[in-house]
């Protein structure tokens, strides 16, 4: 590895300053939106967290918890944001902790916590920087990867002009042994399987890719309707956005596949083979699980949960149709209909069983969905 793509970043803190908004409970004492039914319904909180006024998101990525119950926001920042910090931790109330990371500005995407023995990390995806790299939950660096030159696809010729293939990793997940896979989502549509063991990981496959022929026009879901799933060869990719291992069958975990291009869910198993497709979404993003349940944010406008067998129990805020054209770009949060999602992009269940969703916006947004039943 070179020092070139081993790059070492400095983890930059910032203090706590006056709130920019808080907690989005409405001024004029209407109740909140409440979303879902049964014993999946959910109070819809938007704006959550006392976010400082010297930060200012850009599109908010992803989302975790700490053993502590802090909730990490991995956002893009702002281009007014008087602070570059890329990293935004909150306490379980919404209270500011800490902010760091001014090293992911402009690339910050996918984010996964892990708790390895009696440490605690964070790893991280920058999909504008190539870069997948291990830190501390203050941000110290661990080890960081650059481009794939190891795997075949991307390898590059001494003395050949090309450059290699285009290399944009947007998420990863990891595995019960401290294997790992990272997907190269808006890359080269491969997934790549690495061995954590050790200090530094190592490559031990590349799989997916794109499909042959010319990509499909993207289609839009209209109201309440689901998507038929591309009939792309399921051993090829498609922007595989995120990962997720299923483990709700020890005996049998699962690698899980946002196919999000080809508007479905692939299911892989651990040594990287095809099973089958799932479908009832739109343009899958993630996935997070909390006693079964599997919750998938869409990028087209509603959040999903799955039971134990992958079929759908509800499609949370379907937004389709409700929100105005550009609504993504706006500056102004009063665009925003309350109980409805415009672009969620990453998805958590914390530790009680509510839901933190962050959404795909130029300005940010936060929403916990605070469980009632």
């Amino acid at each position: 590895m070179t020092s070139s793509t081993r790059r070492s970043f400095l983890a930059a803190g910032a203090a706590a300053a006056t709130p920019f908004f808080i907690k989005a409970e409405k001024k004029s004492g209407a109740k909140l939106p409440i979303l879902g039914e049964g014993e999946h319904t959910y109070e819809c909180i938007h704006d959550w967290g006392e976010l400082p006024a010297n930060i200012k998101y850009g599109n908010t990525h992803n989302a975790c918890e700490d053993s502590q119950g802090h909730i990490y926001i991995h956002h893009t920042v702002h281009a007014t944001s008087q602070s570059p910090d890329a990293v935004v931790v909150f306490d379980n109330n919404g209270k500011f902790v800490r902010s760091w990371g001014a090293m992911f500005k402009g690339g910050a995407h996918g984010m996964q916590y892990a708790k390895e023995g009696k440490d605690e990390f964070l790893y991280f995806c920058d999909e504008k920087h190539g870069l997948v790299t291990k830190r501390t939950l203050k941000g110290e660096e661990v080890w960081t990867m650059g481009y794939p030159q190891d795997s075949a696809p991307y390898r590059r010729i001494p003395g050949k002009p090309s450059p290699g293939l285009p290399y944009r990793p947007t998420n990863l997940c990891l595995g019960p042994n401290g294997d790992f896979w990272v997907g190269d989502g808006y890359g080269s549509s491969y997934m790549f399987h690495y061995s954590g063991k050790g200090s530094y990981p190592k490559l031990l496959n590349t799989f997916g890719g794109l499909p042959e022929g010319p990509a499909p026009a993207a289609v839009q879901a209209q109201p309440g309707e689901d998507l038929t799933p591309a009939a792309a060869p399921i051993d090829k990719l498609r922007t595989p956005h995120g990962n997720f291992v299923d483990m709700r069958d020890p005996a049998k975990p699962v690698l899980l596949i946002a196919d999000r291009s080809n508007n479905r869910i692939v299911r892989y198993t651990l040594d990287d083979k095809p099973i089958d497709v799932v479908g009832g979404t739109r343009s899958p993003c993630h996935f997070h699980e909390y006693k079964g349940v599997i919750v998938v944010p869409d990028l087209q406008s509603r959040v999903t949960l799955l039971d134990k067998d992958n079929k759908v129990i509800a499609h949370l805020g379907d937004g389709k149709g409700s929100n105005p054209a550009g609504v993504r770009a706006t500056e102004d949060r009063s665009n925003f209909i309350p109980g409805k999602f415009v672009a969620p992009h990453g998805a958590i269940f914390d530790h009680a069983g509510n839901i933190f969703v962050v959404e795909y916006v130029e300005i940010g947004r936060v929403t916990k969905l605070r469980k009632l039943a």
